[in-house]
């Protein structure tokens, strides 16, 4: 790996390095997510991946720092975090929030002129021109933590304890705050391809709204269904991270490298 930077640092945790993989997957968490909920993709993965989690301001490591209320402001952090890791294909993983920060990151990429992602996989969540009316960041603490109940994503011990809650309300409500209020360039596409992960009974993302990721990018397209609702990649890790693995495997790297442009 290139010399790590000091904002890479702050940004980015890598808990099994692994020097002579040959491609790197970086890992996007979900509003209110940490780097933590990838440890376990970066075990199954490495050697063969190094895998790259995103550590967002205001939880764990970073719990003293202020959120990020806009995806722009993310998506520019993660850029500056990443953009030295050249020596290498890279790959994109993000689930809810983090897909759509990972397909700015990706955009990101490609005006620098670096070399585009190898693969992005965007998990749980629909493409970035398909919005609901949704505000979240809005509720009360008491509608937030029933959100969070809803999704079944985060640990039900955490939400039943006020000291906790009163620690990690204001980065969700941050992160909620900016992928409710995101909006993307119309006249925006990627231009690698784009794997699409969701769940069949996911009440946040419809199949057609997963299908429309195909508007944002030039390259190929492909939907994958879990059984499951929003955090399908947590009750089908097994075979969420099977998909991962052959999709980086060195036969679909060959041919999804992009060059540097």
């Amino acid at each position: 790996m290139p010399p790590a930077t000091a904002h890479f640092a702050k940004w980015v945790s890598v808990s099994h390095p692994a020097p002579h993989s040959p491609v790197r997957l970086l890992c996007l968490p979900y509003a209110g997510g940490s780097a933590s909920f990838f440890y376990p993709v970066s075990r199954a993965l490495s050697p063969a991946v190094e895998v790259l989690a995103v550590q967002y301001p205001g939880r764990q490591t970073r719990r003293y720092e202020p959120g990020i209320d806009n995806i722009p402001e993310f998506a520019d952090e993660i850029f500056a975090a990443v953009r030295h890791l050249d020596d290498k294909p890279l790959a994109v993983f993000g689930h809810s929030m983090g897909a759509v920060l990972g397909y700015e990151l990706a955009l990101r990429l490609q005006d620098a002129g670096l070399p585009a992602p190898v693969r992005l996989f965007a998990s749980g969540r629909r493409a970035p021109s398909r919005y609901r009316d949704e505000r979240v960041h809005e509720a009360t603490d008491a509608e937030v933590v029933a959100e969070l109940r809803a999704l079944s994503g985060t640990n039900e011990a955490l939400l039943g304890d006020p000291e906790v809650l009163a620690m990690i309300l204001p980065a969700i409500r941050s992160d909620y705050t900016a992928i409710e209020r995101y909006r993307h360039q119309p006249d925006r596409r990627l231009d690698c391809p784009v794997t699409v992960l969701t769940g069949d009974s996911d009440p946040r993302v419809s199949r057609e709204e997963a299908e429309a990721w195909a508007e944002h990018t030039s390259g190929p397209i492909e939907l994958e269904v879990f059984e499951g609702g929003h955090f399908f990649l947590a009750d089908r890790a097994a075979q969420v991270i099977d998909l991962v693995a052959d999709r980086l495997s060195p036969q679909h790297l060959v041919a999804d490298v992009r060059p540097a442009r």
